[in-house]
């Protein structure tokens, strides 16, 4: 019964830090875009304040949903390998990120591509740091679910 206890709070754990690494990559790419176009961030600037309270979960759930199934991979290999660095995470995110700019080049659709070197790189450094608000908030205890838990006090 422990055992189904530490898989299931581990699960709420990697699901608590997809979203959080989801999140960070989305604020990453908000902010590139607000430097690129000229836009301070600036604390007391009062369009791009409520700009960003709107536009950084938004975009989550677009990052979430292209980086799903190439973040699951990753997740599960740093699961059973048990990884714990950070390194492992960010080069993590980079390949999620790559997949998902290859994804989009074999859509064919001409909107969706990505052509910009920039706008690539951006991708790609968005990927790291999702990368790594996920090993923050929930890689760091990679495999622990593989430990034994506490024995039960019933023989």
């Amino acid at each position: 019964m422990r055992r189904l206890i530490a898989y299931l709070v581990r699960f709420a754990v990697i699901l608590i830090g997809y979203i959080v690494g989801s999140l960070a990559a989305s604020a990453f790419l908000n902010a590139l875009f607000l430097g690129y176009f000229g836009y301070a961030l600036e604390p007391g600037h009062p369009t791009i304040a409520s700009a960003l309270y709107f536009s950084v979960p938004f975009v989550a759930l677009f990052v979430a949903y292209f980086a799903f199934m190439p973040a699951a991979v990753v997740i599960l290999a740093a699961e059973v390998l048990g990884r714990r660095d950070w390194l492992f995470y960010a080069l993590g995110g980079a390949v999620v990120a790559i997949v998902f700019l290859g994804f989009v080049h074999n859509v064919g659709d001409a909107n969706f591509d990505v052509t910009a070197t920039n706008a690539r790189l951006a991708v790609i450094g968005c990927g790291m740091v999702g990368g790594i608000f996920y090993w923050l908030s929930a890689g760091r205890w990679a495999g622990s679910w593989r430990r034994d838990p506490l024995p039960d006090a019933d023989p």
